[in-house]
């Protein structure tokens, strides 16, 4: 009986295989690790304005609501999430009759070797003044 012959030509092609496909792998793998921290990010610059906007139209005509609300948003980054939104920044709004809250900042780079690239997350809420009147319906805004 004869022997069926070895592939010696094709022996350690598999390695090589691997160590073709793998640098493709790893870098699919990291874009959606940065893509998922970027939504992350999001999220938690979306609950610090949702949150800053609220305090800011819940206000009334008081004064020193930007400072309440910009501390509000401020707080909610960082009890959430002050890693995930580096170097958040927070500025509150008034235009006619709308208030609210916006909130800025970058998410985590997982690749570092793109130093140059920042992703950048910015969040815009906010909503009418609300206007609070007595149960019967008369006089104006409290």
């Amino acid at each position: 009986m004869t022997r069926p012959r070895s592939r010696g030509r094709d022996r350690g092609a598999t390695v090589i295989e691997l160590a073709m496909i793998m640098p493709v792998v790893l870098a699919v793998v990291l874009l959606v690790v940065q893509v998922t921290m970027w939504f992350h990010g999001r999220q938690v610059a979306d609950a610090a304005a949702r949150e800053g906007a609220r305090v800011a139209r819940a206000a009334g005509d008081s004064d020193g609501w930007q400072g309440e609300a910009e501390a509000k948003a401020l707080q909610i980054v960082q009890a959430v999430g002050p890693e995930l939104l580096k170097n958040a920044q927070v500025k509150a709004w008034e235009q006619g009759d709308q208030r609210g809250v916006d909130v800025s900042g970058s998410a985590v780079q997982v690749v570092p070797l793109l130093p140059s690239v920042t992703f950048t997350i910015t969040s815009h809420f906010g909503g009418p003044i609300e206007c609070f009147r007595p149960d019967d319906g008369t006089g104006d805004c409290q």
